[in-house]
């Protein structure tokens, strides 16, 4: 059984503090995020557990931070907006998050929906991935290790998939596992592009198919095949 880290602070002191969070969501809020719902998971998930101590105290900045393995925790924005695209005017239902890396955006998704669950390819950081999450106590997560692009059959269908990865085409798999009148937000490299830029997609699932949207400019780590 892997333990907490040593240091952790569940409820933060100095630049890790409830106020230095409460002003993250401000600044949120200013950036244009609405969704109460949202506002509040990001308010009440403390951020600074999911990183390395020595960038604790960065840890509500607007920016991403790595995490190891070539991996990074989105910046906090990002994770709201995506989220907020999810569940706007809707409940969530059963969510999917594929890329769970350090475990924050899966504790954020778990505070607004009823059952999530979130799948990593690389062993090493789900493993700690769950000991950062451990102390939230959160029944309604559930972590697996598998192949992300390959989603989580077992428990499909998803009435929400939520990708931290960016793709270079829409993940067959995912779309399949998406339940009808369910909603898919992901990166997509945009092939071809100058400087390999990606865009953030939104894809609804409908009684004639598959409608998607192209949203904001954005920067993931691309998404990789297999479990490692």
């Amino acid at each position: 059984m892997i333990s907490p880290r040593p240091g952790r602070n569940l409820a933060g002191i100095g630049m890790t503090s409830q106020r230095t969070r409460a002003r993250m969501v401000e600044r949120l809020r200013e950036q244009g995020i609405t969704d109460q719902r949202v506002l509040e998971a990001m308010a009440g998930v403390p951020r600074h557990l999911f990183v390395e101590e020595a960038l604790a105290s960065r840890a509500y900045e607007d920016t991403a931070l790595p995490i190891g393995f070539g991996q990074t925790i989105s910046q906090p924005y990002v994770v709201a907006r995506m989220i907020e695209i999810l569940v706007q005017n809707r409940d969530p239902g059963k969510v999917l998050e594929v890329g769970t890396g350090c475990g924050y955006q899966a504790a954020v998704l778990a505070s607004v929906a009823d059952e999530v669950y979130s799948i990593e390819r690389i062993r090493e950081l789900l493993d700690r991935a769950r000991a950062n999450l451990r102390e939230l106590r959160l029944r309604n997560l559930r972590l697996a290790h598998g192949d992300g692009a390959a989603g989580l059959e077992k428990a499909a269908p998803f009435d929400s998939i939520i990708v931290a990865a960016a793709a270079p085409e829409l993940p067959q798999a995912l779309l399949r596992q998406l339940a009808p009148g369910g909603r898919m937000v992901l990166p997509l490299a945009q092939v071809g592009k100058c400087g390999g830029s990606q865009r953030l997609v939104l894809v609804e699932r409908n009684g004639r198919g598959f409608l998607e949207s192209g949203l904001d400019a954005v920067r993931f780590v691309p998404m990789e095949a297999g479990k490692a």
